[in-house]
């Protein structure tokens, strides 16, 4: 499953793009993340292009060295350099500051996380955490929930107001998924 994932998310020529500048991102623990990669899976199983409904490319990163906002700023800064001709929207984050302004985002504490794999395992719904760097794929609670497009709270991130809009919104894109209480 993992080479059909793979091979899906490839067809998605931004997906491709980054990563196939990759090295010229040099970011620690670097990870391309989150809608890009499944929405690129959904979007082909309802015959759509694989760029359709994907509104930004996210990319998770973790540098415990420098928690402040402004050295967060500096490396978007240098993705926009790097990647800002593909014409798309690319957010990097620092997966070990993520716990300084979680709560106040999403109303709930967040605790520090040991690297960006933790993050990617923190998305709202298990289906939905997945990874992937050159030669990597990470995907905590594997591939079977994207692809039969089964939407369920992640115990790890048990806040059911924001599951229940985050998979609402999903399945109003995409209705063929469904949501699992």
């Amino acid at each position: 499953m993992h080479d059909r994932f793979l091979a899906d998310l490839l067809t998605n020529r931004h997906n491709r793009a980054i990563l196939d500048r990759w090295s010229l991102l040099d970011l620690p623990d670097g990870w391309l993340v989150a809608g890009c990669l499944f929405q690129t899976v959904w979007n082909l199983q309802m015959g759509r292009a694989p760029e359709s409904h994907i509104k930004d490319y996210d990319l998770f990163y973790f540098d415990p060295a420098d928690l402040s906002r402004e050295a967060e700023q500096q490396v978007q800064s240098h993705v926009d350099a790097v990647l800002g001709d593909l014409g798309i929207t690319v957010e990097a984050a620092n997966q070990a500051r993520v716990h300084l302004w979680y709560e106040e985002d999403f109303g709930y504490p967040y605790a520090p996380l040991r690297d960006a794999r933790a993050g990617i395992e923190r998305f709202l719904v298990p289906a939905t955490c997945v990874g992937v760097r050159p030669g990597e794929i990470y995907a905590p609670y594997g591939l079977e929930g994207l692809y039969e497009g089964v939407l369920s709270m992640n115990p790890l991130v048990p806040h059911r107001d924001l599951f229940e809009r985050k998979a609402a919104s999903y399945q109003a894109r995409w209705p063929r998924l469904k949501i699992q209480a």
